[in-house]
């Protein structure tokens, strides 16, 4: 019993830490962004800063019921992308297009996070792995949205 609950106390964190990094990773580039020529941009990065909260309100119920604490911090990863976001976009300009392509790598990382978890789905009970669909399947569709505004941006 005590490898199940060690076992979806990860799984569960890991997918925390990935949504503390997606909204850390939104509310960035809704600051790189230009106030008046992006407010599109604006409000679909801010819909997605609050999906990942929303995730997070999710995750974090499943984790105390296992007994343990939910993870609050971020990747060191996430926090190397988002200076890196900076270091690049100071360089190259905050134009819409290479807004969107970091957008998109972190969109990346976190659908990686999610098929980690359907790797190591054996043991989570049924109401986990439901969630856990859940929330893949609206990231991915979150994900192929950023792509194709990457494709379109200029």
């Amino acid at each position: 019993m005590e490898n199940r609950t060690e076992k979806t106390t990860e799984v569960l964190n890991d997918l925390i830490e990935i949504n503390n990094d997606r909204i850390e990773g939104y509310a960035k580039a809704i600051e790189l962004l230009d106030p008046a020529g992006d407010i599109d941009l604006n409000s679909l990065f801010e819909k997605y800063r609050q999906q990942s909260q929303q995730f997070k309100s999710e995750l974090t119920p499943l984790v105390f019921k296992e007994g343990e604490t939910p993870e609050e911090g971020t990747r060191v990863t996430g926090k190397l992308f988002r200076t890196w976001m900076d270091i690049k976009n100071t360089l190259a300009g905050n134009d819409r297009k290479s807004i969107l392509e970091s957008c998109e790598r972190g969109e990346d990382a976190f659908k990686r996070v999610y098929e980690n978890a359907w790797t190591d789905a054996d043991g989570l009970d049924a109401e986990v792995l439901s969630i856990i669909r859940s929330q893949a399947e609206l990231q991915l569709a979150a994900h192929d949205e950023i792509k194709a505004l990457r494709d379109e941006a200029r």
